[in-house]
């Protein structure tokens, strides 16, 4: 086993990240692991990466980037963008992982929080308020609602539609539908990642949710 070294900057972290999760290494460890490692915990598996294991650093990160990563996307449109705030969550974890707190929320809810603070800085970088652009085959995918109140809201719609709605609205209101709707998490782990109360997010999906009638409801009369 090899742990986990400290890495003391920014770009040190980033090259060993990047060391960890070639393709060979990647391969390696997923071969190296038990069917114990692979029913660990997120939280079991955070603690012992941050004690120098990197084998569960590569299991959380095989087990959530996908997670984050759609998260990324649906927050902003842009595929660069949200394979750039994954690969910087866990750049974050690896610098900052020891100060996670179980009592305070679950570890999903921790990289969602990471992530969404990386997505809101990027699009005040870039400007890019409501960014909507062609993407690569099979990325729509990543927008089909489920089964659930926002499929209900939107059903008949083109996913097409249902992303330009979401991407449209206002970054606080969006960010609760993704998670909720989108990733189906409950209030309260929803309120864990943006750390805020729970009655907080009911309410600005509850608007949310309004805003997206609207927003559906203008495009048809758009193309009556």
């Amino acid at each position: 086993m090899r742990p986990i070294p400290r890495c003391g900057t920014k770009k040190a972290a980033r090259r060993r990240f990047l060391e960890l999760l070639r393709p060979a290494a990647a391969i390696s460890l997923q071969q190296a692991m038990t069917s114990k490692q692979r029913e660990t915990s997120d939280a079991d598996l955070l603690k012992q990466a941050m004690a120098g294991d990197e084998e569960s650093f590569a299991a959380l990160y095989r087990r959530r980037q996908g997670a984050v990563y759609r998260f990324a996307l649906q927050m902003s449109g842009q595929r660069g963008l949200a394979e750039e705030v994954t690969q910087d969550v866990f750049l974050a974890v690896i610098r900052e992982g020891g100060r996670f707190d179980p009592e305070r929320g679950s570890v999903a809810a921790y990289l969602y929080g990471i992530a969404r603070n990386c997505v809101l800085r990027c699009l005040q970088r870039d400007r890019l308020y409501v960014p909507i652009g062609d993407e690569p085959d099979g990325e729509s995918a990543q927008w089909a609602a489920r089964e659930d109140t926002l499929g209900e809201l939107t059903r008949g719609e083109t996913i097409d539609s249902v992303r330009q709605a979401v991407l449209a609205l206002p970054a606080n209101f969006r960010e609760v539908v993704v998670l909720c709707d989108l990733h189906e998490m409950s209030y309260v782990e929803a309120a864990e990642a943006l750390d805020c109360a729970v009655g907080t997010v009911r309410s600005r999906l509850h608007r949310a949710r309004g805003m997206l009638l609207e927003k559906m409801k203008a495009r048809k009369r758009a193309f009556a």
